[in-house]
């Protein structure tokens, strides 16, 4: 692992990762900010309370979605909907429910984008088919061959 590869690993708190990654951009340096990016979200997941890795990585969509939000708003959004629905179904509930909705191909396009493709609802279901029904699990996966297509 590189110097600055691990300066990022360690770093402790998501405004830091932002702080970095912002100055990483202005010299260029995308891979990096990219990293920053990855680190806020997994430190974001942390702090809310995930149990395990996939409860982890759906929480780290949800923050990644929000980010989308941020940038279609030109300002910090909350996916309000969706935090709604984890209250009312649990974080593996809302995500099925997300991906059963219809597909916002935006959201996608800006977390390809941001290099976040990975943090899509509909990937982090066909990483984790065991935990969700197998009607959810074929329309992500449907849905992520359509914008592989796309691509």
């Amino acid at each position: 692992m590189s110097l600055m590869a691990e300066r990022v690993a360690n770093f402790k708190t998501p405004e830091e990762c932002t702080i970095f990654e912002k100055n990483v951009l202005e010299r260029g340096r995308p891979d990096l900010a990219v990293a920053a990016r990855k680190r806020a979200l997994e430190l974001r997941a942390l702090k809310y309370g995930a149990s395990t890795d996939p409860e982890r990585e759906c929480l780290e969509a949800v923050y990644a979605y929000e980010g989308v939000l941020a940038i279609k708003n030109g300002k910090a959004t909350r996916a309000v909907h969706t935090w709604q629905m984890i209250r009312r179904h649990g974080i593996i509930g809302a995500v099925e429910r997300a991906v059963n909705r219809d597909a916002e191909s935006l959201g996608y396009t800006t977390l390809q984008a941001l290099g976040l493709e990975d943090y899509a609802f509909e990937v982090v279901v066909v990483r984790h088919p065991e935990l969700f029904s197998a009607g959810a699990v074929q329309c992500a996966q449907v849905r992520i061959d359509e914008w592989n297509s796309a691509s």
